[in-house]
């Protein structure tokens, strides 16, 4: 493969200033993608498309108007992005009984809504171009269960869902649409939780790291034309 494989083509990161979007937008950013960066801190969005060379939009995915807005801007001036990385989430813990409506909606806003927000942005100029690749980054949590998980877990099964509704109604259009379920990834979301010292959960050194789920993003929109990758699992070997 090119060490650039992506010269040419421009693509949207969302969640894309820490954890694994922080790792896809270097990763897109060094194989010659036109970044377009997507998160809801402002500053820290700057500040890592400046050091990347990419192009921030800021807006909340937990807030429609602010999605659509940010799109707009963005097709406007650049056009549809050749691709989306749907990579921005939330991850909290908690017994179901003990789980807060807050922290559920949370959980479907960032995990499910958000993502559905970009898609139904940017899947009517693809279609319309025949052409594109999406990309949502879900978790081993949404296909197998796991205690405490429940907010999450319904979230990420959500994804899973909304994701193979696309694939059906994207099929023989020449738009792609790849789902990747990585297992426990060490990011900063586990902090709160110090897996280390809960034998329940699993050490951070047997976890994938943030560029072992940016290359498996890269491995899929590289595939030749014509070529689907419907589901991609990884975990530590």
């Amino acid at each position: 493969m090119s060490e650039r494989p992506l010269a040419g083509r421009s693509a949207l990161v969302t969640g894309a200033t820490r954890g694994i979007g922080a790792a896809v937008a270097r990763r897109l950013a060094g194989a010659g993608a036109e970044l377009h960066l997507l998160a809801r801190g402002r500053e820290a969005l700057e500040r890592t498309a400046k050091e990347l060379g990419g192009c921030a939009w800021p807006a909340d995915l937990e807030d429609a108007a602010s999605v659509a807005d940010a799109l707009e801007r963005l097709q406007e001036s650049r056009g549809v992005p050749d691709l989306v990385v749907n990579a921005a989430g939330v991850f909290e813990m908690a017994p179901l009984a003990e789980t807060t409506l807050e922290l559920f909606d949370r959980a479907l806003g960032a995990n499910l809504r958000g993502p559905f927000l970009v898609i139904r942005a940017l899947l009517p100029g693809m279609l319309a171009r025949g052409s594109g690749a999406i990309v949502s980054v879900g978790s081993v949590a949404g296909h197998r269960a796991f205690a405490t998980n429940g907010a999450y877990s319904a979230s990420k099964f959500g994804l899973r869902g909304l994701h193979e509704v696309l694939g059906e109604e994207v099929r023989g259009t020449g738009v792609r649409a790849t789902l990747i379920e990585p297992a426990a990834t060490d990011t900063s979301a586990w902090d709160p939780y110090r897996p280390d010292e809960r034998p329940e959960l699993p050490d951070r050194a047997d976890m994938l790291r943030p560029d072992d789920v940016a290359e498996a993003v890269l491995f899929a929109i590289t595939r030749p034309a014509g070529v689907t990758l419907p589901l991609l699992r990884i975990q530590r070997g």
